[in-house]
């Protein structure tokens, strides 16, 4: 009974998050602006202009899914509570098992429930575009970036976020040379920007006959997916638009035609390029995307100084600069050197397991700020 009452005690603990969960999200003012929505979707000319129909259904399918959310919490809670005055009229070892186990649940998905909610960016609820470069080193460095590559890919298919691969250029002999990847699905942004940055990997080279030690780097770079609505002025005679061939699978169309686009922003010097559509205009529309996402970042962050943080290339993905280090040999571990948050099953995290990871660098911003790479 000891173990019951402390579980108990810990139902009171979930209640208390809730209610504070629901404050910050100030559930009252997002039903208002749910309703506000709901009129103005019943309007006869709603569907007149078809972007804005869908920006504004976006919107409001964002507040539902909060304010459902938070109720289907509440409801668990209240199911709970109802457990206890049970259990308070009459002993009854199986509902005591029910609530212990409703209780461990509970309180594994607040955690998970309380994550969310500090995405509080205004973009942080947006699709996320991904892109990785290999630093110095040839091909070691380029295999780095695809097992990269393949890390994000299997983390999206566990969370069920939609991956779609925009551009791909291949390494000369293994890896990749530079790929950037659309995920697509709510919070994407808001949980990937914790991976901005460069990583490092420390293994034994499958490339190296002697079975040398090797430290390898790749970067990460992170923008949010950005809709036509939002206002960033970027003035045409600015743009180097470059066509090329597409050099991923594709078939007889992709392989002849000059459909690929590299857009470059000349003031800035942020490149984006798009090769995964068949259609020239398609990919010049996706590569427009991107670079508003990029430009906007650039805008959010404020500081001119920091442009190389978000430009096509870096230049500094060496030694000195990294968020992570994957350690392979002499023994296996994978540090996030920001939070210090440590994982020992090193396949695991190549296997898309960095919710750890994700979760302390969010948890760190609010609490104030998140620490400098080293």
């Amino acid at each position: 009974m000891l173990e019951l009452q402390e579980y108990v005690k810990q139902l009171k603990t979930i209640e208390e998050g809730l209610k504070e969960i629901g404050d910050s999200l100030d559930l009252a003012n997002l039903e208002e602006q749910a309703e506000k929505y709901n009129k103005e979707i019943n309007k006869e000319d709603f569907w007149n202009d078809q972007e804005k129909a869908q920006s504004v259904l976006k919107k409001l399918n964002g507040m539902k899914n909060k304010i459902q959310r938070h109720q289907e919490f509440l409801e668990r809670l209240e199911n709970a509570q109802a457990l206890t005055e049970m259990l308070e009229e009459e002993t009854d070892e199986e509902l005591a098992r029910e609530l212990i186990q409703t209780v461990r649940e509970m309180n594994k998905d607040l955690d998970s429930y309380n994550l969310e909610v500090m995405l509080s960016g205004e973009y942080d609820g947006n699709s996320a575009v991904l892109s990785l470069h290999p630093g110095a080193g040839g091909t070691e460095s380029q295999d780095w970036a695809s097992m990269l590559l393949r890390m994000y890919t299997r983390w999206a298919e566990k969370n069920n976020y939609k991956v779609k691969i925009l551009d791909l250029q291949p390494g000369d002999e293994a890896g990749i040379k530079s790929a950037t990847l659309a995920i697509e699905g709510a919070n994407a942004y808001g949980y990937l920007k914790s991976e901005k940055g460069v990583h490092r990997l420390v293994r034994i080279s499958p490339f190296d006959s002697s079975g040398r030690r090797h430290t390898s780097f790749a970067s990460v770079d992170i923008a949010p997916e950005i809709d036509d609505d939002v206002e960033i002025d970027i003035n045409a005679d600015d743009l180097r638009i470059d066509t090329y061939r597409s050099s991923g699978a594709g078939g007889q169309h992709v392989n002849t035609t000059d459909s690929a686009i590299r857009i470059t922003h000349i003031p800035t010097g942020v490149v984006v390029q798009c090769q995964n559509e068949r259609s020239q205009h398609k990919n010049k529309d996706m590569a427009m995307k991107m670079l508003y996402g990029k430009l906007l970042e650039l805008r959010l962050l404020e500081n001119k100084e920091k442009i190389d943080d978000i430009q096509g290339e870096y230049g500094q993905i060496a030694w000195g600069n990294q968020i992570r280090s994957y350690v392979f040999h002499p023994y296996n571990m994978v540090k996030d050197h920001r939070t210090n948050a440590e994982v020992g099953n090193i396949q695991s995290v190549m296997d898309g397991d960095i919710d750890l990871f994700i979760n302390e660098y969010l948890k760190s911003l609010s609490k104030g700020g998140e620490a400098v790479g080293k």
